[in-house]
């Protein structure tokens, strides 16, 4: 028997404003974002504040060491991508990476590498990519100063972690690994444990974060390209390399991030964009093309639509497998985060930001401060496959923030956390808008599945039982109850722009995210 309450239930209300709306993972994210547009700021400058901000409130989810995926969808209709993945260092050796027996025990089941060298510890580390994919964006379509946009994170780092029963949760999963590293270990780990959490009505507990604060005021003061050229990007490499990273000053001078023409994907009668090249999104197109296959639509999703969905997903994890690498399986602990801002005029930004497993690398650079990625580990350790590791090649992740544009008029912006099922989750409720016109806090809280490329089905327990019978018939399936941890199916934060209102809303189970309105 399933060891949850067939009668718990969780509802979160979207919020409804004739401004703008920043929905996050973090509320207190979606706050900074939110006051970047009361004063003004359009939807990329309330997106670099959100994203900067979210580093400090959960670094073991993302931060400036990592790398991520936006999608701009400007007022009149005009939609741009913008690529911050990260990539292998150039001087990367793949001697380095010797296969072990086994399979390696984290998001991917990759071979084994010897010393876990390409999952934890510094040669794990690919070239950071959020500072510069935020210092295109703005400096394509800013409207507010760059400091102003930076203080609050610079003001939250002063503060330092706050710590609360989730921040005890995930620093202590990763206690192991962060306690290899010193300048990791003197962060997370006080007194060499995972910090106690406050328990009387007044307490409060921070974890201080003083090297992050001077790295982030160095990037207030000088812009997003003193991280990678100058004598900031001088000392990430060097401290880099002293602890044996392949990560060099070259690496992070030769780093820019594109701005890329978006997947444009026809759907029924609406219209999707979404990411391109080294993303989920090719793999999305794939799902909606099967499923749109699918013509007996009813009033909501029955048993055959999800089943056509779980043949849908199923053929496009088998086609991404085979062609683009990525993943085989393996248990799912991504750490990732996703914001997405609508602003006064109805510009829409979706930013999916990384630092790939949880807490990245475990490696914390002494002085900088910088929690940096473990973006290696997305590639295949061994020989001649689509995605086998190799210097300088680009990652290929499972982030894939899109926007919804439905025949009504009304458009989405979607994008979520949770590693390889981020697209299953995203797939969802791009369809339960479209297929069934639901408003977004209706598609948020319908019950979904997760088929993610192991060949099993994971079955919201709030599915019909007709549902799951239908689906345990035909597939290896799982009865899993849509809980705070582990977040079985991904965590949605999106927008709905109508003509006169912006929505925003996130994951229902997750009480940290929200959205938040301009005032």
């Amino acid at each position: 028997m399933p060891n949850f309450s067939p009668n718990h239930r969780v509802h979160k209300p979207v919020v409804r404003s004739r401004g703008g709306v920043v929905a996050s993972q973090h509320v207190g994210a979606a706050r900074i974002g939110a006051q970047i547009l009361t004063e003004g700021g359009n939807a990329v400058d309330a997106a670099v504040a959100t994203s900067f901000a979210l580093g400090v409130l959960e670094p073991w989810m993302s931060g400036i060491g990592g790398g991520g995926m936006m999608i701009v969808r400007h007022a009149d209709g005009k939609v741009d991508t913008v690529d911050f993945g990260m990539r292998a260092p150039a001087a990367l050796a793949l001697a380095d990476y010797p296969l072990a027996e086994g399979e390696a025990n984290d998001l991917f089941a990759w071979p084994a590498v010897q010393k876990d060298s390409n999952m934890t510890g510094p040669l794990s580390i690919a070239v950071p990519g959020v500072v510069d994919g935020l210092g295109v964006a703005y400096g394509a379509w800013d409207s507010k100063p760059w400091a102003n946009l930076l203080a609050p994170a610079v003001n939250l780092a002063h503060q330092g972690l706050s710590v609360d029963w989730y921040a005890t949760l995930m620093i202590a999963q990763c206690a192991g690994g962060l306690a290899k590293w010193p300048a990791s270990a003197d962060r997370f780990l006080p007194s060499g444990h995972p910090p106690p959490i406050p328990m009387a009505p007044t307490a409060t507990s921070r974890l201080p974060m003083e090297s992050l604060a001077k790295t982030l005021d160095t990037l207030m003061r000088n812009g997003p390209r003193a991280f990678y050229e100058g004598p900031l990007a001088e000392r990430i490499a060097a401290e880099s390399q002293a602890l044996g990273s392949s990560l060099s000053a070259q690496d992070l001078a030769a780093y820019h991030a594109q701005i890329l023409k978006p997947l444009c994907i026809s759907y029924r009668d609406a219209k999707i964009w979404a990411t391109p090249e080294l993303t989920a999104g090719p793999t999305l197109a794939h799902v909606l093309r099967n499923h749109e296959e699918f013509q007996n639509l009813q009033s909501g999703p029955d048993t055959e639509w999800y089943l056509s969905l779980v043949n849908s997903l199923q053929t496009a994890y088998t086609k991404r497998l085979a062609e683009m690498g990525d993943i085989n399986g393996g248990r799912d602990i991504g750490c990732t985060t996703h914001f997405t801002i609508a602003d006064r005029d109805g510009t829409i930004v979706t930013l999916t930001q990384t630092l790939l497993s949880v807490f990245g690398s475990m490696v914390t650079l002494p002085e900088t401060g910088i929690l940096m990625n473990n973006g290696i580990f997305w590639f295949d350790p061994r020989k001649d496959n689509p995605n086998s590791l190799a210097p300088s090649k680009r990652c290929l992740s499972n982030m894939c923030p899109v926007v919804v544009e439905r025949a009504d008029g009304a458009v989405f912006g979607i994008g979520a956390s949770g590693g390889r099922r981020i697209m299953p989750a995203v797939a969802q409720i791009a369809a339960f808008t479209t297929d069934f016109c639901m408003d977004l806090e209706d598609a948020l809280h319908c019950p979904r599945i997760d088929v993610s490329g192991t060949g099993l089905v994971l079955a919201d327990s709030d599915l019909p039982e007709v549902v799951v019978n239908a689906l345990a018939s035909q597939f290896k399936t799982n009865v899993k109850k849509r809980t705070v941890y582990p977040s079985w199916f991904a965590n949605i934060s999106a927008v709905q722009v109508e003509a006169r209102d912006r929505i925003g809303g996130t994951e229902p189970t997750l009480p940290w995210a929200d959205a938040v309105t301009e005032i």
